[in-house]
């Protein structure tokens, strides 16, 4: 072998040969690479667009919600099919027959109609005819909130987030519609915030109300007329007295606009302020009061004034006109009463979680009110009470009534 040779060898050997064709191999990784990335990122704004449409379809998704409070239902005891259901009725007919001719003698007014507006519901009946009701306070403050959470064009981290928290919130609420549903006797269902009036019904949860009679080893006849009072008076309240759904309404609006154009600070405070509460840190305010501005707040305890009368005037007129068409009815009351205030500590949980403690407190203190009114102005201060608006007790005057008294019927006790 010539030099020549060797050192065209050894320099074959030192420099790596590349192939022809590797220039247009790298071409084509840099052209694919390209076209994946291009592919990707047009998937990701096709993904993020949909997903921000999905967002801000709704906080809610209402559908899922009536499933999953109808499924845990359906798991609950004591229920009965649509033939017994059926044959309920006739014993709230007699009821009702027993009830208004007392009623409207105690009350001094006519109730027309009520008798035709009596339904008999199963426990998932009662949640299709609430779920109306929620969605049409969830909608109210969607807007804002939706804004806030998924604003247009936020991107798709934001939108994820969105629908998981929709997730989690559709079931909280059916969670919450199947708690509820399995407690709730009866109802006078009024629709507050739609444009039309129509007049409310009576629903009666026939399988909640033969399992509660059964746990407070009552009869059943004179426990259903007992509950079928309580609902009817609730419908004198309204019905008698045209001006009442229109105030409560036009409050709920503004609180609900309040609560909605600040959205934010709101999400924001909730967590604590209930986990203040749930430690029992905060005074005596309610948690819901204290993420409240001082406007929020004066509407919030006028309203919680009048459903503090309308919840212990119904409870008030129940047991008085109760004496002449309840057998029983001292019985019935107190061990109705005694399992109210001995709720599980789960139940008073859930109930502070949802605000709905709130209403065990205004029977209560409604109930006294009343009482009480009645004991100082008799009747002719019972039907003072539903006048108009400038007759509501104002605030204080719920825990004070001598206060109404005098401020209405200048009664100085």
């Amino acid at each position: 072998m010539t030099g020549r040779q060797r050192v065209g060898q050894v320099g074959g050997a030192g420099r790596a040969r590349r192939p022809a064709d590797a220039g247009w191999r790298d071409d084509r990784i840099w052209q694919a690479g390209f076209l994946v990335g291009s592919v990707l990122g047009a998937l990701a704004t096709v993904l993020s667009r949909r997903a921000e449409r999905s967002a801000r379809r709704g906080l809610v998704d209402w559908a899922q919600v009536e499933a999953i409070a109808i499924a845990r239902l359906r798991r609950a005891p004591g229920g009965l099919d649509p033939a017994e259901l059926r044959a309920a009725e006739a014993s709230y007919v007699a009821a009702m027959g027993l009830i208004l001719p007392r009623l409207e003698a105690f009350l001094g007014t006519d109730l027309p109609g009520v008798v035709e507006r009596v339904e008999v519901v199963d426990r998932a009946g009662w949640v299709r005819g609430n779920i109306t009701a929620f969605r049409s306070l969830i909608e109210r403050l969607e807007g804002r909130l939706i804004d806030e959470i998924v604003p247009v064009g936020g991107g798709l981290t934001k939108s994820v987030l969105a629908i998981a928290n929709r997730y989690l919130t559709t079931r909280q609420i059916g969670y919450l519609l199947g708690f509820l549903g399995q407690r709730v006797l009866g109802q006078y269902d009024l629709a507050l915030l739609t444009a039309e009036a129509p007049a409310g019904r009576l629903l009666f949860v026939e399988e909640n109300i033969r399992q509660t009679a059964r746990a407070l080893d009552v009869p059943l006849g004179p426990f259903r007329t007992w509950i079928a009072l309580h609902e009817t008076t609730h419908a004198f309240e309204f019905e008698a007295h045209p001006w009442l759904r229109p105030y409560l309404a036009e409050r709920l609006e503004r609180q609900l606009a309040a609560l909605s154009s600040d959205a934010a600070a709101l999400s924001r405070d909730a967590l604590r302020s209930l986990g203040r509460s749930l430690r029992g840190e905060g005074g005596a305010d309610h948690w819901l009061e204290r993420l409240m501005t001082d406007e929020q707040r004066r509407l919030w305890r006028e309203t919680q004034s009048v459903m503090s009368l309308l919840e212990g005037f119904s409870d008030y007129v129940m047991d008085e006109v109760g004496q002449e068409i309840v057998p029983g009815v001292e019985q019935i009351s107190a061990r109705f009463h005694e399992r109210r205030e001995s709720r599980s500590a789960m139940e008073r949980a859930i109930l502070r979680l949802a605000g709905l403690d709130l209403k065990m407190e205004q029977y209560r203190k409604g109930r006294r009110f009343v009482a009480a009114v009645a004991a100082g102005g008799g009747r002719a201060a019972l039907t003072r009470l539903w006048e108009g608006p400038e007759t509501l007790p104002l605030e204080g005057e719920i825990e004070a009534p001598e206060r109404w008294l005098r401020r209405v019927m200048g009664i100085d006790r």
